[in-house]
């Protein structure tokens, strides 16, 4: 602020000045001794400033079960810090405004503006878990006593400043133009010459900045532009900057702006009663309240749809993902698992079955002169025997036997907790089942198949130190069945 300003400021006799039970009750706020009896006796002092707290004491402010009669009963209701910064607010406000003169309705509109600052800065308190909420309410009451202070100063100069401000941004344009400072430092310089409290000092400095230092001192500027919806003409776009103040200043959504301005218009008409100004609900505000709550709804409907499909393609990816995660593990002409599958579930099954003591049987599975199939009825009846053979394999088999296409016409079959004379029974009767079901039909006759197995068991009679000699063991045993004649299942050699 400029020199010469704050030398004419200092030398105002017209410029605003707290009363006597005001600066009583600052007197009172700066004793860490005083007590609720004292307090009750200051503010008792002014009849007007004892019904004033009666009436907030029972106010929606401070909603109670029962009644407040008296003012011993207000202040205990409120709390001795509470009474304080109440009785402090209502005693500046009533004394400045006992002091206008000239156009009174600058002034008026002036107090309209800071009464509904006040009620906003307090619910925007509660919202962001402000503890201070009666500071923040004077912070909010006091904000533009600027305003009054360079009336006084200045009245024939910046009242029709004042007037001819359509709007707070440009009324601080032509105040820094005129004045070389804006109505928030000329009222941090009078909070300041009325020694108040310097969080108050400091969130009238700050009521005009995009950048408040603190979420206390961030309610306090978004408060003014909540006013606006109650002082300008255009209501809806006041709403807006109000919506986007506070998420840039206080990080809150824009249905909690909306509940804000909600109760602010259910709240108004008493508080501004307690004040003695007359402010009008705008006619709009009800409307856009509706629109707002109408478009969270559409809002919340579409995010459910939009989370709702999010699901079903995610389900839909992951399925999709399964199922080619499944394919590329299955033989595609069989549908059997592939070599490159079984070697990595065999593997897993020989660990089980070594730490556990379970034994575990595998069987090498040959077709019996396949060649002679695909020289004599072509490729495509021999992949109908193949794909036939490998269903009635696993038809045969527990769902937690395995079956695999280990290359060609040679088939592997694991057959896990199983010992060597149960898989023997198990191979024998397939066996059987295979010779006696024909695999396709060629020219209306059937067409049957045998096949070679080699049987080899990790357990009691037999323990491998590596998979892969378990592997070379059925293999030996297939060869050793195919020796013997084929269609036979053998055993470590042995023809059962």
């Amino acid at each position: 602020m400029r020199a010469e300003l704050e030398a004419k400021l200092s030398c105002c006799r017209d410029l605003p000045s707290p009363p006597g039970v005001a600066l009583r009750i600052l007197a009172l706020a700066r004793d860490p001794d005083v007590v609720m009896a004292t307090a009750a006796d200051t503010i008792g002092l002014d009849p007007a400033l004892t019904a004033r707290m009666l009436r907030i004491a029972n106010s929606p402010l401070y909603a109670s079960r029962r009644r407040v009669e008296n003012l011993s009963q207000a202040l205990t209701l409120l709390g001795l810090n509470a009474t304080l910064t109440l009785a402090l607010g209502f005693s500046l406000a009533s004394g400045m405004r006992s002091r206008q003169h000239g156009d009174e309705h600058a002034e008026e509109k002036i107090w309209r503006r800071s009464v509904i600052t006040a009620l906003a800065s307090r619910l925007l308190g509660e919202q962001t878990g402000q503890r201070r909420l009666e500071e923040l309410m004077l912070a909010g009451l006091l904000q533009d006593i600027g305003v009054l202070g360079l009336l006084q100063l200045d009245r024939k100069a910046y009242a029709p400043l004042l007037a001819a401000s359509p709007d707070n941004a440009t009324l601080l344009l032509r105040e820094r133009g005129h004045f070389g400072c804006d109505h928030a430092e000329v009222g941090h310089w009078m909070a300041r010459h009325w020694n108040l409290p310097p969080l108050l000092q400091e969130a009238i400095r700050t009521s005009e900045s995009q950048a408040p230092g603190s979420p206390f001192e961030a309610c306090v500027t978004v408060s003014g532009y909540l006013a606006d919806l109650w002082l300008q003409d255009d209501t809806e776009a006041a709403r807006l900057r109000a919506i986007e103040a506070a998420h840039r200043m206080l990080d809150l959504p824009p249905d909690t702006v909306d509940g804000v301005i909600e109760k602010m218009t259910a709240m108004l008409p008493e508080v501004a009663t307690l004040f003695e100004v007359r402010i009008t609900q705008p006619r709009r505000i009800a409307a856009l309240l509706q629109e707002a709550r109408e478009l969270l709804v559409l809002r919340n409907l579409r995010e459910i749809q939009d989370a709702a499909r999010a699901r079903k393609d995610a389900d839909e990816f992951e399925h999709r993902a399964q199922r080619l995660a499944e394919e590329a593990r299955r033989d595609p002409l069989t549908g059997v698992y592939n070599r490159s599958q079984l070697e990595s579930v065999l593997e897993k099954e020989f660990e089980t079955s070594s730490r556990h003591g379970w034994p575990l049987s595998i069987a090498f599975v040959d077709l019996d002169d396949f060649k002679k199939i695909n020289d004599g009825w072509g490729h495509l009846v021999g992949d109908q025997v193949l794909r036939s053979f490998a269903s009635t394999l696993q038809k045969h088999l527990r769902s937690s036997d395995i079956v695999a296409r280990y290359g060609g016409e040679e088939f592997l079959i694991v057959l896990p907790g199983t010992d060597e004379r149960s898989a023997l029974g198990v191979m024998r009767r397939i066996l059987t089942e295979v010779g006696q079901e024909p695999m396709t039909r060629v020219d209306g006759r059937a067409l049957h198949v045998t096949f070679s197995a080699g049987l080899a068991t990790h357990g009691a009679l037999e323990q491998f130190a590596h998979v892969d000699q378990l592997l070379q063991a059925a293999d030996e045993a297939l060869y050793g069945a195919k020796r013997e004649g084929r269609n036979r299942v053998v055993a470590g050699l042995v023809e059962q």
